[in-house]
């Protein structure tokens, strides 16, 4: 498929530039902040031994020693209930596939749909989502069953910032195994769990980063979360139906369970989503650290220029270069050592843009569809 990648605009001395990529329509709707703590989780990637035979199954060697994820939570964060279930996901990497790995405990296997790019998540389901530079846009989502049905599609922008969500896309070379430690639809007894494998191909996630190796390298960093949908269910005439409010007679809400909590009942806020490093090192062959990089605070507190930037767009009909007019005059997250304070806005009627600079002339921008980008004083124009 024939794809173009937006061209950035940047500020400069004649002003807000922008190209016509950035000039999309955004969807006038009000854009909830996450109401959790920045604190994405950090999960180091090893090297996969060796191959691995995509079932299901998890009994390859290669995941005996391979680190687990944090357990699930809500998607909103720690102050919602935990999950009634337990869910874990692992991974590992090779020249070829990025190895995902999942644990979802369950005592109703259920599932019905069986075509590929059926909406996936109206079954209980497992879901990936990967954004391999972390900008927010171009990015990955994979959904599957347990009847190992997938639904894959590419997200140009999120949804709040307009989409568009690609259903034609496919991943090429894309493998998926389930396995089921019970019985798939049968009311009579208790199951245990599903367990999945997944190997997404380096070939394919490589479209979202022009210009770059066919596979990431020791020490790249992605963005990556898991998410868990689950219904609750009843029984009648011998099958699981999805339960219902008795009231209002529709069937009850699922939950949503991710490995980084959200702060929002949306999943599409790849800003909060975990990092993932990529490791030379063989699981449990000795420790590595991650490395923290600095300039995420700096991208975090643009995060919050834009939100701010579109509630008050939402509510007034216009940007503004004024940090008071956002509400974040006296907000100390946006006060990052080394970085210019307060930081460089501008605005048209539709657009803006905000940028950080640090002292030896790297910038960080982000515009009103959610983009965040680097320009250094190499290269000051837009990529």
């Amino acid at each position: 498929m024939k794809r173009t990648f937006l061209i950035r605009g940047s500020l400069a001395a004649g002003g807000l530039l922008v190209t016509a990529a950035a000039f999309a329509v955004l969807p006038r709707f009000h854009i909830a902040e996450p109401k959790t703590a920045f604190a994405p989780f950090e999960y180091v990637c090893r090297r996969a031994p060796g191959p691995i035979k995509i079932d299901g199954r998890l009994d390859d060697a290669a995941w005996a020693d391979a680190d687990w994820t944090e357990v699930f939570g809500d998607i909103e964060g720690p102050a919602k209930p935990a999950p009634r279930y337990r869910t874990r996901a692992q991974m590992l990497w090779d020249d070829d596939y990025l190895y995902i790995g999942a644990y979802l405990e369950e005592p109703n296997l259920w599932a019905t749909l069986t075509a590929r790019d059926s909406i996936i998540y109206q079954d209980n389901d497992f879901e990936v989502f990967v954004d391999p530079d972390g900008d927010t846009h171009d990015y990955y989502e994979l959904e599957m069953n347990a009847l190992n049905t997938v639904w894959d599609l590419l997200l140009v922008r999120p949804y709040r910032d307009g989409g568009p969500a690609v259903h034609s896309w496919d991943i090429q070379g894309l493998k998926t195994g389930v396995h089921l430690m019970g019985t798939l639809n049968d009311p009579s007894d208790r199951d245990k769990a599903w367990t999945v494998e997944i190997a997404l191909p380096f070939a394919v996630l490589r479209e979202c980063l022009p210009g770059k190796p066919e596979r990431p390298a020791p020490g790249d960093q992605w963005r990556v979360n898991f998410s868990r949908v689950e219904y609750r269910l009843d029984v009648e005439k011998g099958a699981y139906v999805k339960a219902k409010d008795p009231g209002a007679g529709q069937s009850l809400p699922e939950d949503n369970w991710t490995w980084a909590p959200q702060g929002v009942v949306n999943i599409h806020y790849p800003e909060m989503w975990s990092y993932v490093q990529f490791s030379s090192k063989l699981p449990g062959k000795g420790k590595e650290r991650f490395v923290d990089r600095p300039e995420e605070k700096v991208k975090w507190a643009l995060r919050r220029i834009y939100y701010a930037e579109r509630a008050l767009e939402f509510g007034k009909g216009s940007f503004s270069a004024d940090l008071g007019a956002l509400g974040l005059k006296t907000e100390p997250a946006l006060k990052i050592k080394g970085w210019s304070y307060p930081p460089a806005v501008q605005t048209t009627a539709s657009l803006f843009e905000a940028v950080y600079t640090a002292k030896n002339g790297e910038a960080w921008h982000i515009r009103q569809d959610g983009l965040v980008w680097k320009t250094s004083p190499a290269a000051p124009a837009a990529e």
